[in-house]
């Protein structure tokens, strides 16, 4: 029964998360960027599907609120990067690289990369206890539920026409 419960929620988190994304877009820019409702209610997803799918003991629960907490930052700052690319590409469609400053335009993807790579290991960091304690069937789980939603995220960002600087995201 709850490996059931956990596909249906899979495949709703795979038949929605292209809908969360599919915000309104400029027609000057030609790339969605979800609105922040929208992004907040694909991490409620993303966060209780994985937290279903990965059925925690009593004693694996005392991790799981720096992992939530990692896993909403790292949403809330993907969210902010959207929202200044979207603003960049407004004001910038060429991002820089035709006004003959690449320096400034590396520079500032490599803001973008640093940030993305921190909170990263911050979800990193905050994943290791929890999985330490995880049952083989719970890593299975979570590896299958985290392969679920970096494909359907991935595909929802190239549907959108998502940019480079998301591409994993």
């Amino acid at each position: 029964m709850t490996r059931n419960a956990a596909a249906a929620a899979i495949a709703l988190l795979m038949t929605t998360s292209s809908l969360a994304f599919a915000a309104e877009t400029s027609p000057t820019v030609g790339v969605a960027t979800p609105s922040a409702a929208d992004l907040k209610s694909l991490t409620d997803m993303r966060v209780g599907i994985v937290k279903a799918a990965l059925q925690l003991t009593p004693d694996q629960e005392k991790y799981w609120p720096a992992i939530e907490d990692a896993i909403r930052t790292r949403a809330k700052n993907r969210q902010a990067r959207l929202e200044r690319i979207a603003e960049l590409h407004e004001n910038d469609p060429m991002d820089g690289m035709h006004e003959g400053n690449p320096v400034e335009f590396m520079q500032r993807r490599a803001d973008r990369l640093i940030q993305r790579g921190t909170d990263l290991k911050k979800l990193a960091d905050a994943w290791e206890p929890l999985f330490k304690t995880l049952s083989d069937d719970q890593k299975r789980r979570m590896a299958f539920v985290s392969f679920a939603v970096m494909r359907s995220v991935r595909n929802a960002i190239e549907q959108q026409g998502g940019g480079p600087e998301d591409e994993d995201e």
